[in-house]
């Protein structure tokens, strides 16, 4: 269970920052492992839009976003780093979250200090809970890292830039705190400007991870070999398999609207353009071919003979 949380710890260890694309589900996923990344994100924002419609406002449930990590991390070849919000309760509710994650083969997660309903670490709205609390939801979930998985790499978030006084001297303290309780990565959601970067990366002892959100957010677009010198590992951009999600199929579904035959014939090109063989080909149906002929009798196997045709031979 900690195979992919071991492969990660070895890229957190090289010395070039480590970049992660953000996913919501196996699809885009498995579109950002074709490309080849060497670590995905699943978001939690996509995760509830594409799972419920709705915002990362708390309505999304812990089985259904592990779940949906288990998924994504049978369906690529690299680790998963997934969004455990707020670890969906105290610290007896992080022991079974984090117990979940595990089982389901992730390579890390992420636990944030936010109250109950949580929101997106930028919008308004959001309250953190006390400093002691939050430390010891951070040392319950590296209890269980180190009974159920040594490697399993745990990054412990901090929302206290944008809650309260927005004490960024605060954030900073927080997340020093989660990482002499056992976290590995730290995580200080909003800073606002590169100088509170620099600062960020000055001040905690310890890895780091940036938050790349883009306008819907308030931390800003930095260069990332900047980011690499003032002292961070690892960046996400949770939503860019999203919004680019959101913004294609609906450019698509307008085009469609207008012609149907001429939209499916230009989304057809640009498909075929990209390369990942033919529809077939990048959902997996070779494999599950090879799989019939493998274990299925001869008689069964005889039912599905030509019917996808010969691209999957």
């Amino acid at each position: 269970m900690t195979e992919t949380g071991a492969t990660l710890r070895q890229l957190l260890d090289r010395e070039e920052l480590l970049v992660c694309p953000g996913v919501h589900d196996p699809m885009t996923a498995a579109v950002a492992d074709a490309v080849g990344f060497d670590t995905i994100y699943m978001t939690g924002y996509g995760t509830s839009l594409s799972q419920t419609g709705y915002p990362d406002a708390g309505l999304i449930t812990m089985p259904e976003m592990i779940d949906n990590a288990a998924n994504i991390q049978e369906r690529i070849g690299v680790p998963l780093i997934a969004d455990a919000d707020n670890g969906y309760g105290n610290a007896t509710n992080v022991i079974r979250t984090v117990r979940e994650y595990i089982k389901a083969g992730v390579g890390a997660i992420h636990i944030e200090d936010q109250t109950f309903p949580k929101r997106c670490g930028h919008t308004k709205g959001r309250q953190v809970i006390g400093r002691e609390e939050a430390v010891g939801k951070i040392a319950a979930a590296a209890d269980v890292r180190d009974d159920r998985g040594e490697n399993f790499v745990l990054i412990a978030r901090t929302d206290a830039r944008g809650t309260g006084d927005g004490s960024l001297d605060d954030a900073i303290n927080r997340v020093n705190n989660f990482l002499d309780a056992g976290a590995d990565v730290a995580f200080v959601e909003g800073p606002t400007d590169e100088a509170e970067l620099e600062r960020v990366g000055r001040e905690v002892d310890g890895p780091l991870l940036y938050n790349f959100v883009g306008e819907v957010g308030s931390s800003p677009y930095v260069d990332l070999a900047d980011l690499r010198e003032w002292g961070f590992d690892l960046t996400i951009f949770p939503i860019a398999a999203t919004l680019s999600t959101i913004a294609n199929v609906y450019a698509d579904m307008a085009a469609f609207a207008e012609d149907p035959v001429a939209a499916m014939e230009a989304i057809d090109e640009q498909f075929a353009a990209q390369p990942v063989g033919s529809l077939h080909d990048f959902s997996g149906f070779p494999e599950v071919v090879e799989w019939e002929r493998q274990y299925l009798p001869d008689e069964e196997q005889e039912k599905y003979e030509g019917s996808l045709g010969d691209e999957v031979e």
